[in-house]
């Protein structure tokens, strides 16, 4: 069963991402890198968009293993309701955290826009989390029912 590895995979990533992006938060480069989707440098960064081109392309990355987790979590045998609410409002919450995060750029960090980024990006995180240890958990049982 992969499934709940795609999931932990997922939740690996995205809290690489929160830190990458509390990290341009905190250090003031939000904004180092002023257009959206890509830096002015174009598809390679230069050394200055560096820090803001990794947090965009990690973000990228996320967004594909989030979708595809909540798209398993429909497809995976065994699932329960629970996993399927909480991998679809992941899922549901990725395309959302980097339409924000798009917003974000295009207001020049306007603080309320950020603050429901932030606040999306921990719903996120938390729905996630529930969906990997849901998959732990599912992986667990079908282990159990299969030995049986």
């Amino acid at each position: 069963m992969y499934f709940k590895y795609l999931a932990l995979s997922s939740l690996v990533i995205l809290y690489s991402l929160m830190f990458i992006g509390g990290y341009l938060q905190a250090s003031g480069q939000g904004l180092s890198c002023p257009e959206w989707p890509l830096c002015p440098s174009g598809i390679l960064p230069s050394a200055e968009y560096l820090t803001e081109w990794m947090h965009r392309l990690i973000a990228a990355t996320t967004g594909i293993l989030i979708v595809a987790t909540a798209i398993g979590s429909w497809k995976v045998t065994g699932s329960d309701t629970k996993i399927r609410i909480t991998g679809t409002l992941a899922g549901v919450l990725a395309v959302v955290q980097i339409t924000l995060g798009a917003i974000v750029i295009d207001t020049k960090l306007h603080a309320v826009i950020v603050a429901v980024h932030n606040g999306a990006g921990i719903l996120l995180f938390a729905m996630t989390l529930l969906t990997t240890l849901f998959a732990f958990r599912l992986a667990r049982s079908s282990t159990i029912q299969t030995k049986a």
